[in-house]
């Protein structure tokens, strides 16, 4: 092969090249709306996405700051981005607390006025313990502080009852019992709040313990179906009407689903079909009526 057409094929050759190199695709125009789409959409789900991030922020900095909230012994957990959104809707705690505020009803309302074991006149500690709100944790680390702070410490009171609710006469014995204790006693009981005040008693210093409300009933609905329950229910009690293997194997979500009486809480009633102690409430309540 010549020198000329040897040059003459690699010009070609790199003309080639070239043309692939620097070669222009063509794209349909379907593909390029396809492509703007695409970049819309990133963008739209990114603003979204950023105004989430922004509102959660807000709420960090609603729970982080002290705030207004602290004088009624609230902090930010009880505050959700929802509800810090609408300021002015009195269903939200914001709106109510705006709202009283703007009554004068919050106006003495400090943690100094609302701290009323400064003002007790009964140097005994009251602990009404709510059923299933897991106090038997708290029991032991009780027994541990009375030894070390030479406390008195009452398992046992006046009245023997299984029910937390007090009829009047056993508010008034227990009421009367308790302040006869000794100074620096710890009477732990499960029963409902009493009014001290009512029988011409002063207030002993009240301590108590709250948890989540499903929580609490379905640790309990758990804990009455244990095979130690059946197994303490047919040894002891084998003459009595037994539950059936069903009952003790049933789940909490079944129990709902089938409106058994062991999963329902029938509102203003005073008697629950199946005495389980649903309602938390009466522990701080107390034994009246409106409470029941």
């Amino acid at each position: 092969m010549s020198l000329n057409a040897d040059r003459s094929y690699k010009m070609k050759l790199r003309d080639v090249e070239n043309a692939f190199k620097y070669r222009r695709i063509p794209y349909p125009k379907r593909s390029v709306e396809l492509i703007a789409l695409l970049a819309i959409s990133c963008t739209f789900f990114l603003f979204m996405h950023t105004n989430k991030l922004n509102s959660r922020l807000k709420e960090m900095e609603v729970k982080l700051q002290p705030s207004e909230f602290s004088a009624l012994g609230l902090t930010g957990n009880h505050i959700s981005g929802h509800d810090a959104g609408k300021h002015d809707d009195i269903n939200t705690l914001h709106g109510t607390y705006q709202y009283l505020k703007s009554t004068g009803q919050l106006v003495n309302v400090t943690t100094l006025r609302l701290n009323n074991t400064r003002r007790a006149r009964l140097q005994v500690v009251f602990f009404n313990r709510p059923t299933r709100v897991c106090t038997e944790q708290l029991v032991p680390l009780l027994r541990l502080l009375s030894d070390h702070n030479d406390l008195n410490l009452v398992l046992n009171g006046p009245v023997r009852s299984i029910s937390n609710i007090r009829t009047a006469d056993e508010e008034k014995i227990e009421a009367e019992w308790v302040s006869r204790l000794e100074k620096d006693t710890l009477y732990i009981a499960h029963g409902n709040w009493i009014n001290f005040t009512q029988y011409g008693q002063h207030k002993p210093i009240y301590i108590s313990l709250v948890r989540d409300p499903v929580e609490r009933m379905i640790q309990h609905f758990y804990k009455q179906r244990t095979r130690q329950k059946l197994i303490i229910s047919r040894s002891i009690y084998p003459g009595y009407p037994q539950r059936t293997n069903a009952w003790y194997k049933q789940s909490f979500n079944e129990c709902v689903r089938s409106s058994s009486p062991d999963c329902q809480y029938i509102q203003y009633s005073i008697e629950d079909a199946v005495e389980d102690f649903k309602r938390q409430s009466l522990f701080f309540c107390g034994n009246h009526e409106d409470c029941l």
